[in-house]
């Protein structure tokens, strides 16, 4: 830690940094978390499962460009300083967010919504890539020596703390809005409400300090003059780079979304758990695991980073498909066995197809369980107007509400994905901050986090859920995606990664 930086004052280094990086996380994740909402709305009625494929699409695009806006904003960071930096990508996170609660609907304006909210998406994605970096580095120039594992991990707890944030206000909202209003505009609201959250996270950013190591650097005339070309044409630096892409956040990134955003897509998509359940499931999981971010980060300081991070990486190898084989296993109704206490009467909603007439006609009647769980028993039937026939298709069990003691196992199975998740991420801005020189530091790191997570990490729902769409494929096949890039990168870093612990950053 600087001499110039008081013990105490780490605290609302921290306390500065992390509000706002939370609220940038908060803004990011609504999207995911609206998924199958959002893709009801920007996508024509008939779309089906394509809908959900195209949402999650748009919703990785904000992923693939996060490296550049790590670039971007990392050669920023390194240029004029890291407070200012992150101050521009929360005004650019905030506006975003704020704006796609305004977009109109697919029935009001065409493809022209969709294609509003990709570009609003990767205004988000740049955003994202510049403030990640720029928090942990301005933390970690403020940590004092032998406890940077355990500063820079409150940094960590903000990505969950986000999801968490935005799951939260989502399901207030739709139980004070109701659930039908929620579908039709009410989704809106988280978004809309970013831009409160933003605004006191702005004035509190507008009054911190730079951090004592970059400014000691601009005192001194040494600043890199081209942050870029000394990250990346340095055959040491860039080393370096590709050693903590493939050996380290590549892995790390699989785990962190398959863990906290594919587990959600899942138990909500493939096992068909009721919109509240399966929230509450991730808010309780989150709830329990948050607080072992500290204690690996903490962890890190005495043994080490990297056999921490491995360990992670290599149980989500190993216990991933046992895990998800337990999720369809156990929503599978049939094996609930409790009678059936009341069956409500039918709802019936008919969709028009298109101009022919034709009509989609859903009956769906509500059961309810002896043991105080539910859900409901779909048919579907399409009318055809040229020939007045009825087509039934198979019927669909869905908004499955679990019985109590299957959804205290689901949340014990998510607490323990978000637990690897805490054992890789925890460590890992320590990890990346002692790799490279306080000049160049911004630059170098954050593009190796932003392609581990953003690339690799943030494509698990949508890749996932595309390779099980296949013909062919079970609902566990896209669950080799994460597992192969995790086995990947466990190899990787068990060879050539050295388990660094508290290294200099002061160069």
């Amino acid at each position: 830690m600087s001499s110039t930086t008081k013990p105490n004052s780490i605290f609302k280094v921290i306390g500065a940094s992390s509000l706002g990086t939370l609220i940038e996380w908060y803004d990011f994740y609504i999207f995911g978390s609206l998924a199958t909402i959002i893709g009801a709305q920007l996508f024509p009625a008939d779309a089906g499962a394509s809908a959900l494929i195209n949402t999650l699409a748009i919703f990785a695009a904000g992923f693939i460009v996060r490296p550049f806006g790590a670039l971007v904003f990392g050669r920023l960071g390194d240029l004029i300083g890291r407070k200012y930096t992150f101050l521009l990508t929360l005004v650019l996170m905030g506006g975003s967010t704020f704006l796609i609660g305004l977009i109109p609907s697919y029935s009001s304006i065409g493809y022209a919504a969709p294609i509003l909210v990709l570009i609003l998406r990767l205004v988000q994605g740049l955003a994202l890539g510049g403030e990640y970096g720029g928090a942990a580095t301005y933390v970690a120039e403020h940590a004092p020596k032998g406890k940077r594992g355990f500063f820079t991990s409150w940094i960590q707890t903000t990505a969950t703390l986000g999801l968490f944030l935005s799951l939260g206000i989502i399901v207030l909202s739709k139980n004070i809005i109701g659930a039908t209003a929620f579908a039709d505009w009410g989704w809106r609201v988280p978004f809309l409400l970013s831009i409160l959250l933003v605004g006191v996270s702005i004035y509190i950013r507008l009054k911190m300090h730079e951090s004592p190591m970059f400014t000691k650097l601009k005192t001194e005339g040494n600043i890199s003059k081209n942050p870029l070309k000394e990250s990346f044409r340095k055959k040491g630096n860039f080393k370096m780079v590709l050693l903590a892409l493939f050996g380290a956040t590549m892995g790390q990134g699989v785990i962190w979304y398959t863990g906290q955003f594919y587990a959600q897509s899942f138990i909500e998509n493939t096992c068909k758990i009721d919109f509240n359940d399966s929230r509450y499931i991730l808010l309780w999981g989150i709830a329990f695991a948050t607080p072992f971010f500290v204690v690996f980060g903490s962890w890190s300081d005495k043994v080490g980073r990297k056999w921490i991070m491995l360990t992670g990486m290599l149980l989500g190898i190993l216990f991933y498909r046992p895990i998800y084989q337990v999720f369809l296993d156990k929503s599978n109704v049939t094996t609930w066995n409790s009678p059936v206490l009341k069956e409500d009467a039918p709802i019936v909603t008919r969709v028009a197809l298109h101009d022919k007439g034709d009509s989609l006609i859903t009956k769906s009647s509500k059961m309810n369980l002896v043991n105080g769980a539910s859900f409901n028993s779909v048919s579907i039937d399409t009318l055809y107007a040229d020939s007045n026939k009825m087509i039934g298709h198979a019927a669909l069990v869905k908004d499955k509400v679990l019985p109590t003691s299957t959804f205290w196992l689901f949340v014990g199975l998510v607490f323990f994905q978000i637990l690897l998740v805490t054992m890789v991420y925890g460590p890992i801005a320590a990890f990346l901050v002692e790799l490279f020189p306080t000049k160049i530091r911004y630059t170098s790191m954050s593009l190796p986090y932003h392609v581990g997570n953003g690339v690799f990490g943030g494509l698990v729902p949508f890749i996932a859920t595309l390779i099980a769409s296949f013909a062919g494929s079970t609902p566990l096949s896209g669950l080799w995606y994460p597992i192969g890039i995790a086995a990947l990168s466990f190899i990787i870093g068990a060879v050539y990664l050295s388990n660094k612990k508290d290294e200099n950053v002061n160069d």
